[in-house]
């Protein structure tokens, strides 16, 4: 571990994602993770393998984009944490970021970059990532977000009860033994921070969730403009099902709610709700969405 420290202190991480990739476990069965490292730079590379495996997880390492794909084909990883330049490719990470994402629509990113301009940390995101990480972060800190992570994973291999295994919220249905979330009965393909911000939301329609009980509910430990920019993939998301979607409401100063929306009257037909299987706004409000 005191390498580690010593080359985080004397050197400038590269830009590099962290990924984990959801599995079925068996009830009861605690599993050793798996972390994959994709990393041009040996010392670097090493010494994060001997970080994670001090953590009591098991590691593989792979030097460039292509070596990692041809190993990923065979078995993702629970965990992959990836270095954007690889080799001669500038931008080898984030191709490899979308061949994973190709794989799994719900595989959980981080990304851990030295960049932290704006552009780059909403591109990360629209990418798919679940967080993005800057340089200066300690490594307690990206532990305890690999741990909240896989506790995730370890929440959805629970058994679950009839009553909370779907959730029914007029057309949003959660499934979440199986990590599904419909809209008017067609998939949104949410990745696994976004699964369970969406049912963090929906279990109390009408209840503000602040940003703090946001991460808390939904197992990951992120800044305000993450969510903020979680909130808008979501949003579109479900818009590129129904243009009339509307029911993630912004509450200024305070965070999100799920709500009955704005457009629910001219959905007589009951196409599309936002609303409790009762038919009722169990928010009690009728304003308008505003934008995060």
């Amino acid at each position: 571990m005191a390498k580690f420290w010593q080359l985080q202190s004397s050197t400038v991480l590269p830009f590099i994602m962290v990924y984990i990739h959801g599995k079925a476990l068996l009830p009861g069965i605690t599993m050793s993770y798996q972390i994959a490292i994709v990393e041009d730079e040996t010392a670097i590379r090493e010494n994060y393998a001997d970080a994670f495996r001090r953590q009591g997880y098991k590691v593989e390492s792979h030097a460039n984009r292509v070596d990692a794909e041809s190993a990923f084909s065979t078995r993702l990883p629970d965990l992959a944490v990836i270095d954007i330049g690889l080799a001669d490719e500038i931008d080898g990470g984030f191709r490899l970021c979308q061949w994973l994402r190709s794989k799994s629509a719900a595989l959980p990113i981080i990304f851990l970059s030295a960049r932290d301009s704006d552009f780059d940390v909403v591109s990360g995101l629209r990418m798919g990532a679940d967080d993005y990480l800057t340089k200066d972060i300690s490594l307690p800190h990206l532990m305890a977000r690999i741990a909240a992570l896989f506790r995730r994973i370890e929440v959805m291999a629970r058994p679950v009860t009839d009553e909370d295994e779907v959730l029914k919220r007029g057309s949003l249905r959660i499934d979440s033994a199986r990590v599904e979330c419909l809209w008017m009965d067609k998939t949104v393909d949410l990745t696994l921070t976004e699964f369970w911000m969406v049912y963090s939301l929906a279990r109390r329609i009408g209840h503000v969730k602040s940003r703090q009980q946001l991460m808390q509910e939904s197992q990951m430990v992120v800044d305000d403009t993450t969510i903020t920019s979680h909130i808008k993939r979501i949003r579109k998301k479900f818009e590129a099902i129904d243009d009339a979607f509307d029911c993630i409401e912004t509450v200024y100063g305070m965070g999100y709610r799920w709500r009955s929306g704005k457009n629910d009257a001219s959905r007589a037909s009951g196409k599309a709700s936002c609303m409790n299987n009762s038919g009722m706004n169990s928010s009690g409000m009728n304003s308008s969405r505003t934008t995060s």
